[in-house]
């Protein structure tokens, strides 16, 4: 190798700024209208879901409790143990079918109507918008010096927003430790330190996501917007474009009319765009980053009410519709294609197998352990003696007595209680033997059953199998 040759070569300089969109803040513009209002009832839907429902009670508890410390999952009148966790698994099946029938039918609809992103970036800006004014107010604040008054707009906005964060914070781990117990605790300052940094943690999260990062959280971060064009089809519904009636797009001048081409319904007034949280021109067709919040319909719809237009130039609609120019009840027709179909079909029969496993649960386990110390030994009467311990689980809501019997060997029996209580919504561990005339039964192991039954409900069994050594 010339090393004289190499030692000459110059490094080429890498432009990383090339490389990296710059990102430029969006000033989303307010608007009224039909989905404006559907939007803000989802956000007072699922906020008074979830602020509200920590406080309902259930009898003597919470209603809705993921108790971590007694590892116990209080929904109202049930009550998982962490063997249930197939439930949980069954949970995110059914979120993920009704995730893909959403996708399938309306698009992100999901991410715009419901999405914790997108709920909490509204009920921020609006709060910025109450305090710094509409959208040319904002952007006249921004671009000034700091002075007294935009010090004072700008920390009383953040001061609003880490109360919402802080509350927000609070309601969450009120789910996991009771939260009538978790606001004397705060107000004590004697906040155990898991409480206290996931309220901190979950109140910093959705400050920094919804109220700085914003879109960008929707644009780079979501995985949704990611690989939704999988589950997208020309059947499914989108916000659409009408290019056909809204090109060539321009504006209207009083007299001019017949000195010019004749131009599309589009007037070019990009409201559509400003009042995009997302920040993007839908009309230059379906991007990644629209989350099909239908602003810029309600928006559109108003210009076309002014300037004397049908409105629908910006609509839900499907790429055939637009293309093949299909009337409303033939876009709603190809909605139910086979794909939906299969999707909904699946998602109710997972939704009902699990509807009639939930109904026809028995709410008590019963955990079976052999003395693995000693296999076996000679009781003082002579008979063959095995220990076990059983862990019952009383998932019910109320206290039960238990009767334990043993079956599997002719004259077996147990030596220890017969009959044991266990409360409401807990777990106990009883010891007790099994014996066994020494001549009964193979050499080795032998396959026994014990059975617990509550004695005031029949119905209420579990018949758990176990084995029981002779020497």
């Amino acid at each position: 190798m010339d090393q004289t040759a190499g030692s000459r070569a110059k490094a080429v300089p890498i432009n990383v700024d090339g490389l990296y969109e710059k990102h430029k803040t969006v000033y989303a513009r307010s608007v009224a209208g039909t989905f404006n209002n559907w939007r803000w009832a989802m956000v007072f839907f699922t906020q008074a879901l979830f602020y509200g429902l920590c406080w309902l009670d259930w009898g003597d508890r919470q209603a809705v409790l993921f108790h971590i410390v007694e590892r116990k999952f209080y929904i109202f009148g049930l009550v998982f143990w962490p063997q249930d966790v197939i439930y949980l698994a069954i949970l995110l099946v059914i979120s993920a079918y009704g995730l893909f029938l959403v996708t399938a039918v309306g698009g992100r609809l999901f991410c715009g109507y419901a999405c914790p992103q997108t709920v909490y970036t509204e009920i921020l800006m609006w709060i910025e918008r109450k305090i710094e004014g509409e959208r040319p107010a904002r952007m006249k604040l921004d671009a000034q010096p700091m002075n007294a008054r935009k010090l004072r707009l700008k920390a009383t906005k953040h001061a609003l927003w880490l109360l919402v964060a802080l509350w927000t914070g609070i309601t969450f781990v009120g789910y996991f430790t009771p939260i009538k117990e978790l606001l004397p605790a705060i107000a004590s300052f004697e906040l155990g330190p898991w409480e206290a940094f996931w309220i901190f943690f979950y109140a910093a999260f959705l400050y920094m996501m919804a109220g700085f990062l914003r879109e960008q959280v929707c644009k780079y971060m979501c995985p949704y917007a990611r690989f939704q064009g999988v589950m997208f089809d020309p059947d499914t519904l989108i916000i659409s474009y009408d290019p056909e009636r809204g090109e060539p797009r321009g504006a209207r001048r009083k007299g001019a009319a017949a000195k010019l081409p004749p131009l599309g319904d589009c007037v070019d007034c990009s409201i559509c765009v400003q009042v995009c949280p997302t920040g993007i021109d839908i009309r230059n067709g379906l991007q990644l980053e629209c989350i099909a919040c239908a602003a810029c319909i309600d928006a559109c719809d108003q210009v076309m009410d002014k300037v004397g237009s049908p409105r629908g130039l910006i609509r839900y609609s499907t790429e055939n519709a637009l293309a093949k120019h299909y009337t409303a009840r033939e876009m709603v027709a190809h909605l139910l294609r086979a794909r939906t179909l299969l999707y909904t079909s699946i998602l109710l029969a997972i939704i009902l197998a699990t509807a009639w496993s939930l109904a026809h649960r028995v709410p008590l386990k019963v955990d079976v352990l052999r003395d693995r110390s000693t296999l076996s030994r000679e009781a003082d009467d002579g008979r063959i003696e095995n220990v076990f311990s059983l862990h019952i689980s009383n998932t019910d809501e109320t206290t039960h007595r238990y009767a334990i019997s043993v079956s599997g060997i002719e004259g077996m029996d147990i030596v220890g209680e017969h009959l044991v209580e266990v409360p409401a919504a807990s777990s106990k561990t009883f010891a007790l033997s099994a014996r066994v005339e020494p001549d009964t039964g193979r050499k080795g192991s032998n396959l026994i059953y014990f059975e617990v039954r509550a004695e005031d409900d029949d119905q209420i069994a579990v018949r758990e199998k176990t084995s029981f050594f002779l020497p």
